[in-house]
């Protein structure tokens, strides 16, 4: 067998998220990113490519930091975030979680804004990224955790520290 002159062509879906459990954003986002990846996975494989699909709880200030976290939920391919910006509005599951008003992503597309983003919306995005089409990222920038992010988790390490549970803040 001879070795391949062609570089290994990998792929690495990133699912970046703040919660499973509550956050009907991140659960709804999560299930249509699993339904979209069964799909297009298959044909990637075809085409030469090996698939990752991971899954990135953002429990902490420190792996939020560690990940350069702005927004939940982010998709990101090779690192690189899917969406060409970061629209957000209030997010009543995550301000729920920290007992501090949080925002988090909402998702544009055919002019019209999504808490959960359509499959034809994830499809072509990622497709878009793993072949070059979309536009570099700002990953060069000097990253900060964002305010709304620190408040997040501010809120709810409060409400775990709190002696009854957080049923009374």
């Amino acid at each position: 067998m001879t070795k391949s002159c062609y570089p290994i062509k990998k792929i690495i879906v990133e699912y970046l998220y703040l919660d499973l459990q509550t956050c009907e954003r991140c659960i709804g986002t999560d299930c249509i990113l699993d339904e979209v990846m069964l799909t297009l996975t298959p044909a990637l494989k075809l085409a030469g490519f090996t698939v990752e699909h991971q899954k990135i709880e953002m429990k902490t200030t420190e792996i939020a930091e560690q990940h350069r976290f702005i927004s939940s939920p982010t998709i990101r391919v090779n690192g690189q975030d899917i969406c060409q910006s970061v629209a957000e509005n209030s997010c009543g599951c995550c301000t729920d979680i920290s007992g501090a008003d949080v925002d988090c992503r909402v998702f544009e597309y055919n002019g019209e804004t999504f808490e959960i983003p359509p499959k034809e919306m994830l499809a072509e995005a990622i497709l878009r990224t793993v072949f070059g089409e979309a536009e570099a990222g700002c990953s060069g920038e000097d990253y900060k955790l964002p305010e709304n992010l620190k408040d997040f988790f501010d809120g709810k390490e409060k409400k775990s520290s709190c002696s009854c549970g957080g049923n009374c803040c």
